[in-house]
Formats: structure tokens, C-alpha cells, sequence
């Protein structure tokens, strides 16, 4: 029996739902934040006509608050998760995700669309973090890299898709009617998690929220090497990520002329992480977190580097661009989840806070420098390149302290 296929027998703590189940609930809670975050690239410049903002970098805030919310509202979701249990959290969070999309649909001023967007985002920090810390209650080591990978490979999709099914939305109902279909898949996915997800976290595991305590452990989690060190680069590489989502839609439209065709090329370049997922899950097992991320990290540098070479160059055409970009989104995919499985391998005893805390430094460090570069945006690629590799760079030299130099080298303990 292979080691994924041995997941399914090895945890009971999932019952009454199967490997499968799981792994397919998970991605469909994971896939609210990315969903409700990318089916809004193309109507942006349709909430501007309608609400009468003509500032193409000012409409970024759309996306930029309700990152913002997730990252801020996930400092709270793990300590509370982690004193009155997983499941209690998650269906607060998405009741409160279905109604912030109503209230998005309502919105009649640019103000309310961007509250709702930030109470969007603050349901989807304890969608995250319950959804990491249940596979982290469960799985462990390897076992739980190899979950997060199969996880992956099935929400991925919806960054793929999720720009062209806001597109076909604006055909009959425009950017409201994307909050609908919001609305809805949050109602059903909400069923199903009532109906069938059980508690993950036994009574005796759980952790007072005492202030003493909560703090404790948020300093277990940044005093740890591995912890912080992981969670800073994957805020790195996560900061180039947002930074090509705020600007994809003026670089697509306004550089290389695509219009209606620019859903096609971002479902073209995020097809890169579902490939990562399937090659990560394939290889983890095997080779382990640190080969398969510390290779991924070299050739996003490499890519970075490239990348601003041909802007310098004049030579970043289209064709080069999309390739890039792919690749981009290829080695984020390969990077970002065993970041995540190697900066919570130390913290099993505290899964809900740790993870609060994780999601918190990637997020805001990742939008902090997605904004930079995505406010610089000025009609060329010269922002977006430069800060490309340097968040990057950086995400390496961060890798690179924290395994004293030792790249590539698996830790059979650890992972």
C-alpha cells in the first residue's frame, strides 16, 4: 500500500467521512477565499463605472481589504478554534460569509462594497485556518504534505477558473450578480460541512484562552526557527503572487490589449499551480518538503530574475510573459504548501494557534508587498518585475538562514 493511499486507514479522527471525503471537504472550504477573491479581476472595471471610481489602482482595494481581513481576522480564529473546538468556528465563519455577500450585493456605495469585501475576507481567515488545522489534528510529517497537495489539486481549480465564471456572470447579472453565486456556493458548502464534518479536536486537547496561555503560545510559534523562518518566506513568494492578482487585470487589458480574452490568459498562467499540486503529491512522499520546496524556490528565483532581465531588455512580449508566468505560478504551487507543512511540522500541540499566527505573517507580509508593487503599477512591467524578484530574492536568503545553509537536505524526523 502506498503512503497517500495509506492515509485513508491511517487517521480515524475524520469519521464518519473517508479519505476522500475529507480531502474533498477541505478543498471545497480552502476554495471560499480563493473563489471570492478571483472572480472579481474582471469586473473590476465595471464596479468602477458603476460606483464612479476612475482610478484603475484605487479599484486594487477590492482585492487588497478583503486580503486584509484575512490576514488580520486569522490572528483570532486558531486561539479560539483551538479553546471551543474546530467545527463551532467553521460554521460561524460561514454564516458570516454568507452574509457579507449579501450585503456586497446591496452595497450602493464604493465604501459598503469594500466593508463587505473585508467582512468577506475576516469569514474566510477561519475558513483557512480551521480547514489547515483539521489536517493538521489528523495527518502529520509527510503524510500531512501529501493531504494538503491532494487538497490543493482539487481547489486549484478555482483560481484557474474562477475569472472566467465572473465573465460569465457579468453577462446576465454584472459584478452583483457574482456576490449571488457567492452567496450560494457558500450556503451549500455550509450545509455540507454542518451535516457532515465532524470534531477534530478532542475536549482534552483543547487550550484555555487565557491571555497568559494565548500568548504563550503565539511565542512558541515565533521563537520557533522553523516556524517563523517558513512563514516569512512564504510571506515572500506569496507578496509576488498578490502582486500579479492586483495587477493582472490592468497588465492583461492595458499592456497587451486582451479585454474580454484576459480570464483565458489568468486561467492559462494559475494552471501552473494545479500542475504543482499533482507533482507535489506525486513527489513529496518520496523526495520530501525540503527537496521539492527548496528546488521551487531556486527556479522562482531563476523565473524572477528572467523575468525582469526581458523587461529591461524590451523583450517581455506576451508569449514570453504567459510562459513566465506560468512557470511563477508552477513553482509558488511547488513552494507555498510545503512552506505551510514545514512551518506547522512543530507545532502539533497548539495546530489552531500556530496555524492563526502562520496565516497572519503570510498574508499581511504577502499583501504589505503585493500592495507596494501593485500601487506602483504605472502602465509598465518595471514595478511589478523589479518587485517580483526581489521578494523572491529575499524569500531564498530567509530559506537559506533558516536551514544553516543546508538546502535540499530532508529531515526524516521532520519531514
Amino acid at each position: 500500500m502506498s503512503e497517500l493511499n495509506a492515509n485513508a486507514v491511517v487517521s480515524t479522527v475524520h469519521r464518519p467521512m473517508g479519505f476522500a471525503e475529507f480531502v474533498m471537504i477541505i478543498a471545497a472550504i480552502m476554495a471560499l477565499n480563493p473563489l471570492a477573491m478571483d472572480m472579481m479581476l474582471p469586473a473590476l472595471p465595471n464596479i468602477g463605472a458603476t460606483l464612479r471610481i476612475t482610478d484603475g489602482n484605487r479599484l486594487q482595494a477590492v482585492l487588497a481589504v478583503f486580503l486584509a481581513g484575512f490576514g488580520a481576522g486569522q490572528l483570532i480564529m486558531g486561539p479560539v478554534s483551538d479553546r471551543f473546538g474546530r467545527r463551532p468556528v467553521l460554521i460561524g465563519g460561514m454564516v458570516v460569509y454568507c452574509v457579507a455577500s449579501l450585503l456586497a450585493i446591496a452595497a450602493p456605495s464604493f465604501e459598503t462594497l469594500l466593508l463587505a469585501r473585508a467582512l468577506q475576507g475576516l469569514s474566510t481567515s477561519a475558513t483557512r485556518v480551521i480547514a489547515t488545522s483539521m489536517v493538521r489534528d489528523c495527518y502529520a510529517g509527510r503524510r500531512m504534505a501529501g493531504v494538503m497537495s491532494l487538497t490543493m489539486m482539487i481547489f486549484i481549480a478555482v483560481p484557474v477558473l474562477a475569472p472566467s465564471l465572473g465573465q460569465l456572470v457579468m453577462l446576465w447579472a454584472q459584478w452583483r450578480g457574482i456576490f449571488i453565486v457567492l452567496m450560494l456556493y457558500g450556503v451549500g458548502v455550509l450545509t455540507w460541512s454542518a451535516l457532515r464534518v465532524p470534531e477534530t479536536l478532542p475536549v482534552t486537547a483543547r487550550k484555555s484562552l487565557a491571555i497568559p496561555q494565548v500568548l504563550d503560545a503565539f511565542r512558541q510559534t515565533v521563537t520557533n526557527r522553523q516556524t517563523l523562518g517558513y512563514a516569512l518566506a512564504a510571506g515572500g513568494v506569496q507578496g509576488s503572487l498578490f502582486a500579479f492578482v492586483f495587477c493582472s487585470q490592468q497588465v492583461l487589458t492595458g499592456i497587451y490589449k486582451l479585454g474580454h480574452y484576459f480570464p483565458l490568459a489568468f486561467a492559462a498562467a494559475a494552471i501552473g499551480v494545479a500542475i504543482a499540486g499533482f507533482v507535489n503529491a506525486r513527489l513529496v512522499g518520496r523526495l520530501g518538503m525540503r527537496v521539492m520546496s527548496h528546488s521551487a524556490l531556486i527556479g522562482f528565483v531563476v523565473v524572477a530574475g528572467t523575468m525582469l532581465g526581458a523587461e529591461h531588455l524590451g523583450m517581455l512580449n506576451f508569449p514570453l510573459f504567459l510562459a513566465l508566468s506560468t512557470l511563477m505560478m508552477f513553482a509558488f504551487g511547488l513552494s507555498f504548501a510545503n512552506f505551510t507543512a514545514l512551518a506547522m511540522e512543530p507545532q502539533g500541540h497548539i495546530a489552531g494557534t500556530a496555524s492563526s499566527l502562520y496565516g497572519s505573517i503570510t498574508t499581511l507580509l504577502g499583501i504589505s508587498l503585493g500592495a507596494i508593487i501593485g500601487q506602483s503599477y504605472d502602465g509598465t512591467l518595471v514595478p511589478f518585475t523589479t518587485g517580483f524578484f526581489l521578494c523572491t530574492l529575499s524569500a531564498l536568503a530567509v530559506v537559506t538562514v533558516v536551514e544553516k545553509g543546508r538546502l535540499f537536505v530532508p529531515h526524516h524526523k521532520a519531514g
